[in-house]
């Protein structure tokens, strides 16, 4: 409920979109916005469900296939970064996780 109300507001007052993605530690994403917060999205519930999820259960492909369609957090099934045949998340959903510091600030700053 709290999180459906969190994306409500999201989108009445910012619609997000996703500039950068990093794979995280333990299938998380950090997500980069357009506003310039950070978001580290959990995968790990999603991949358990399986269906199109399940081919992220393979390491290299969920780091290496990871970018950024549609404006949000994706992986390219194709290899030809096509928008039609990627594995996109729903960036209100990204934009309702955890913000987080930067992962790349070697000086520990927020």
């Amino acid at each position: 409920m709290q999180e459906q109300r969190e994306q409500q507001e999201c989108s009445a007052q910012y619609i997000p979109s996703v500039v950068q993605a990093i794979a995280g530690p333990d299938r998380t994403v950090y997500a980069y916005f357009t506003d310039g917060s950070i978001h580290q999205f959990d995968m790990k519930p999603l991949i358990r469900k399986g269906g199109v999820f399940k081919r992220l259960e393979d390491d290299r492909f969920f780091s290496e296939a990871l970018t950024v369609l549609n404006d949000t957090v994706a992986w390219d099934l194709s290899g030809m970064f096509d928008p039609r045949t990627c594995i996109d998340i729903d960036p209100v959903s990204v934009y309702a996780s955890p913000a987080v510091r930067d992962p790349l600030d070697n000086d520990g700053a927020a």
